[in-house]
């Protein structure tokens, strides 16, 4: 059985309660346990988190899930480059498949509701890793 760790960016919490239902559906559908749930204020904050369920012998692979909404200047953009980036890192680093379930940058929040399957997303493709470079 995998077992996952889960990072959710609490920004823009009502798409990604959202979300975090859909991963948690999709762990049970692919047999998976999430062994821990970490929640962060936002996406910008996910690659800490996701590092420090990496490090753990317990965790096969991590989850990350988030909304970044477009807003009046390109700050989606900065925040949706630099978690991305921060993430990768964190898969290299340690060796951990760590998946990108955040929506965004350059949408609206209705576009972001409309992606609440981006939790599930990140949950399988991190089992299907796991399965894939085991």
């Amino acid at each position: 059985m995998t077992q996952l760790g889960l990072v959710v960016a609490q920004f823009n919490s009502a798409v990604t309660s959202e979300m975090r239902a859909a991963a948690e559906n999709a762990a049970v559908e692919r047999d998976a346990t999430l062994s821990e749930v970490l929640e962060v204020p936002g996406a910008y904050d996910t690659p800490l988190a996701a590092d420090r369920l990496a490090r753990r012998e317990d965790i096969d692979a991590v989850a990350v899930i988030g909304a970044i909404v477009t807003g009046d200047t390109d700050h989606d953009r900065v925040i949706a480059d630099a978690a991305a980036q921060g993430l990768t890192d964190v898969s290299l680093d340690r060796d951990t498949p760590v998946t990108f379930g955040v929506s965004g940058p350059g949408m609206s929040g209705a576009e972001a509701r409309e992606r609440k399957d981006k939790g599930a997303e990140a949950v399988n493709a991190a089992v299907d890793l796991v399965e894939v470079l085991a």
